[in-house]
């Protein structure tokens, strides 16, 4: 039997989860896997190591409603594949708080303490928590362990991450996070690998998704994010606005008599690409039209994402390297040259083709800037968290 770790991810009406083998030099994906469509129209699909289609099998909404019973069938699942010994499963969680910067064993008592972030996160941090709960139940001897999006940032001095108010709202916990953590350690980790000399030096990450944020890069180690308390800060995403004065938030209140609620709601749900357009959340869909509202999107983001490369920029005194990850980043050549272009004062220059067929190198041989295409493997991160957790306890 070889130990094993699985790691599972789970969103409003998906549950992601992989299985790792644990060696001597790290750990290795023996099977993915995922269950969509939970409620609506279930699919679990299973991938080998090569990522060839093993497993495919569609489901009843009534068999798959809720998470729970999508857990279920993954546990049901994975009694089927032999030779293994399961030693934990890892968790992502988006907020850690001010306690948690390294990977931590789930107990009731982490669990009512992380509980208290989800106002924080709330399109995330209840999905996170959900299938630990179900997981502590299903298999109570395994180990259950979490590892932070907020961890990878919480080497800031107060000064880059307080708030101007009063030190008590700091020492409260009230400061500046960062999320997208486990995204950026793998990135930080895979440079070192396909361009060592830049991994020391300063890159700018944009973390482009549904969720999307940038971060600073010195050696490796997180200097600057464009996140903050929650995930509603930065550049602008899906459905959230990113950056918004204080003020809007004061004035929708006073003036316009809308409740805390109901301003969540505006905030998390239908702002963004998808405020904005009127259209859709998807830059997919947008780049697609021609409807002046998802041009007006699609310039607004690449507006901000040029001016907060500047502030990350500005807050490593100079950048070498430029690294687009996530959905957007990872597969939206149109985008990722937009961007670049922004940021020809600093010497970037993009490689058409290279950008065009989705190569790993993308800047043009006379760029001062290297930029690099990287996809994100977070689930390995966990993994390795996971893993290395084991071996310290």
């Amino acid at each position: 039997m070889e130990d094993a770790i699985l790691v599972m991810n789970a969103g409003s009406s998906s549950l992601k989860f992989q299985v790792y083998l644990i060696e001597s030099g790290g750990v290795r994906s023996i099977r993915r896997g995922a269950i969509d469509g939970i409620g609506v129209s279930p699919r679990m699909r299973i991938l080998d190591a090569d990522k060839k289609l093993i497993h495919e099998r569609k489901m009843a909404p009534t068999e798959v409603p809720d998470l729970p019973s999508a857990i279920a069938e993954m546990t049901g699942w994975l009694q089927t594949v032999e030779g293994i010994q399961l030693r934990a499963i890892g968790h992502r969680i988006v907020h850690g708080g001010p306690n948690h910067a390294d990977p931590v064993q789930i107990t009731p008592e982490i669990i009512e303490e992380l509980t208290a972030f989800q106002e924080l996160a709330p399109l995330h941090q209840p999905n996170n928590l959900a299938p630990i709960r179900l997981a502590m139940q299903v298999a109570p001897h395994v180990p259950q362990i979490a590892c932070f999006d907020t961890a990878f940032h919480r080497g800031h001095p107060e000064h880059t991450d307080c708030y101007a108010l009063p030190k008590s709202f700091y020492d409260n916990g009230m400061r500046r996070y960062g999320f997208h953590g486990l995204s950026y350690k793998y990135i930080s980790q895979k440079l070192r690998e396909i361009a060592p000399d830049l991994a020391v030096g300063r890159v700018i990450v944009a973390h482009l998704g549904s969720g999307a944020s940038m971060c600073a890069l010195q050696n490796g180690v997180s200097i600057e994010s464009t996140m903050g308390f929650t995930a509603l800060d930065g550049i602008p995403m899906g459905t959230r606005p990113g950056q918004l004065d204080s003020g809007v938030v004061l004035y929708m209140m006073s003036h316009m008599g809308k409740t805390a609620q109901e301003i969540t709601d505006l905030l998390y749900h239908e702002a963004g690409l998808k405020g904005l357009s009127g259209i859709s959340a998807d830059m997919r869909i947008l780049l697609k039209t021609d409807d002046p509202r998802a041009r007006l999107a699609i310039d607004h983001f690449v507006h901000r994402c040029g001016l907060y490369a500047g502030m990350l920029a500005a807050a490593m005194g100079g950048v070498d390297g430029f690294v687009f990850t996530a959905g957007i980043g990872e597969n939206s050549p149109e985008i990722r040259a937009r961007i670049i272009e922004k940021l020809e004062w600093l010497g970037a220059d993009i490689d058409p083709d290279a950008n065009a067929s989705g190569a790993t190198l993308i800047s043009a041989p006379a760029s001062k800037l290297s930029v690099y295409r990287i996809p994100t493997n977070e689930e390995l991160v966990i993994a390795g968290e996971t893993s290395g957790f084991l071996r310290k306890s």
